[in-house]
Order: structure tokens, then sequence, then C-alpha cells
């Protein structure tokens, strides 16, 4: 909510500050979810907690090892190659993390939310 304070502040401009509106919507989001796979445990956040420069590479299908590394880090991706996990197991897990971060398939983590 702009008011006259913060117009004055900022030489009269009007300046809406989304602070608040941008909290509730994190604070919306689910929590993070814990997955099992080949006994490998590993948790992911919704994606759309994610930090912006790293959402530019969420469902880069030329950077997942890339983007799972930054998100899980290198032990845990270490983890997976010595699980065996296929490139299949990787959709699978893309598709989970989609679902429960409340995304619909094929739904683009920088699209808007409802």
């Amino acid at each position: 909510m702009t008011t006259s304070k913060t117009a004055a502040k900022n030489g009269g401009r009007k300046v809406v500050s989304l602070d608040s509106l941008a909290k509730q919507k994190r604070d919306a989001l689910p929590d993070p979810v814990t997955y099992e796979l080949s006994g490998v445990e590993f948790t992911l956040p919704p994606m759309r907690a994610l930090p912006f420069e790293l959402q530019e590479r969420v469902g880069d299908l030329n950077n997942i090892v890339g983007v799972l590394k930054d998100v899980l880090g290198d032990d845990t991706v270490k983890a997976m190659y010595a699980a065996g996990y296929t490139f299949s197991d990787l959709e699978l897990i893309g598709e989970e993390w989609q679902k429960n971060s409340g995304l619909e398939p094929g739904e683009s983590v920088a699209s808007s939310s409802s």
C-alpha cells in the first residue's frame, strides 16, 4: 500500500511495495517433499521456491544434472549415479517434483500461479 509518506520519500512517484504479497505467496507454497528411489533419499523444495537464477534452468533437459547438483548437492547426485539412476528415473523425479510443487503436468515454473 502506498502512503503519502512513501510517495514523498520516493520523490512523489507512486511506489507499490510487493513485500507483503510476496511473503504471502511464499508462505502459501507447499512444503518440501522427501523422495526415495533405489535407496537414495532426497528432499526437493517446491519449484516456485527455487532462487530465480536456478528457475531459469529447471526443465532444461540439457542440464538436468546441473540443476540436481544445485538443488541437492554433489554428494546426493553421486549417490544417484551409484544407484544406477536412468533417464527414465530422472523424468519420474521431475514429474513428481512438478506435481508436489502444485504445478500441472507441462506447466512452466515461470508461468503465472493462481
